[in-house]
């Protein structure tokens, strides 16, 4: 193993809506068995890296449901393993995070009981297939300082990410966090790479000066200092940001190239396992480019929409352009289209969930129709 994992899972986003009122953004449902986290404990793994530490603040017991057995990640091995840490953890006075690197800096013993050469920083809401030892080599190959992956969007309509700009070896010339008027098209996707000794000295300077931030207080302030360099990916990536996204990317896993890219490209993407019967189709079941889990029974029409584990359709019922989540009940005769579902939400018989592409209709868990 030449690094140790960090993935940053603070999880609450406020354009999620009611999704992450009892959900962390990192257990956020992906692809119809898949959880958003799963992607980048699944790089991780797949790369040779197997001590990982995933580090959140909120609503942390969806996460830490999902993540208990480390065996599905093939981190449970002997001086290894997959490590969940909260403030709640290390803190008598009960306060949170003051940003990222103090998140790292509180448990920074982790850092110093650790041999490995390097830390993978990366967060717990991207969706993305990555060989972070490419990463590795190249940032040696670089001698860099800090290696961050970066993608460039080829628009300026980058007001929501960090934006950063290369010169011609791709080393970093300039960063700027969220900016109203962007000079550059490529971003930071909050992944980086880093010495484990750098990290550390670098974290304890900051708490020595009061600083919490790994891009405003580590990137942008040392941006001069260190030798930063950009790596550039260019493969499908996306990051869950508001409802829309959210819907996107699931979206997203109805088209051949993505499907192929998580479901049958080696190595695969792991998950918790569920042990759920068959999916049942019985004789009215019309199924056209959706994705059914286990457990599901389908009696009405589904189309270009992703069901997850233990949806009970209806008869005559019409599913299209939806997402509907594990345990959701949907009753006979409905319509339901270009809708989120939350989990065991249930629509009685003969209801219209009807929303536009522009305009996702969102049902809360538990909400009766």
């Amino acid at each position: 193993m030449r690094a140790i994992g960090i993935i940053l899972a603070g999880g609450k986003r406020s354009t999620l809506g009611v999704l992450t009122k009892q959900r962390n953004l990192a257990a956020m449902p992906i692809g119809g068995s898949y959880r958003a986290i799963d992607f980048a404990l699944s790089n991780l793994s797949n790369s040779g890296i197997k001590k990982v530490a995933v580090i959140s603040q909120y609503s942390a017991r969806s996460l830490a449901d999902h993540i208990g057995s480390s065996k599905w990640w093939d981190f449970g091995r002997k001086k290894t393993g997959l490590f969940l840490f909260t403030p709640h953890m290390i803190n008598q006075d009960g306060f949170g995070f003051r940003g990222t690197a103090d998140s790292i800096f509180q448990n920074i013993e982790f850092l110093k009981k650790s041999n490995e050469p390097y830390v993978v920083i990366t967060s717990g809401e991207q969706i993305y297939r990555l060989d972070y030892e490419k990463i590795i080599k190249y940032h040696e190959k670089k001698d860099a300082d800090i290696t961050l992956v970066c993608k460039d969007l080829n628009t300026y309509e980058v007001e929501d990410y960090g934006v950063i700009g290369l010169d011609a070896d791709n080393k970093m010339i300039e960063f700027e966090e969220k900016p109203l008027n962007p000079q550059y098209t490529t971003v930071s996707l909050g992944i980086y790479v880093i010495s484990r000794e750098l990290l550390i000295k670098l974290l304890e300077e900051l708490e020595l000066d009061g600083r919490y931030s790994i891009v405003n207080d580590i990137i942008i302030r040392y941006r001069k200092k260190l030798k930063i360099y950009g790596y550039l990916f260019e493969d499908y990536w996306r990051r869950i940001r508001d409802i829309n996204e959210f819907y996107r990317i699931n979206m997203d896993f109805l088209t051949p190239e993505v499907r192929k890219l998580f479901f049958n490209t080696y190595p695969l993407i792991s998950t918790k396992a569920k042990d759920e019967p068959p999916a049942k189709f019985n004789a009215q079941a019309k199924v056209t480019n959706s994705i059914i889990s286990g457990g599901d029974i389908i009696n009405g029409h589904i189309e270009n929409s992703v069901l997850f584990r233990k949806v009970f359709v209806g008869e005559g019922t019409i599913v299209k352009d939806s997402i509907i989540m594990e345990g959701a009940t949907i009753g006979k005769g409905c319509i339901i289209e270009n809708a989120i579902l939350d989990k065991q939400v249930f629509v009685s018989d003969g209801q219209k969930v009807v929303g536009t592409k522009d305009k996702i209709i969102l049902l809360e868990k538990r909400n009766i129709v």
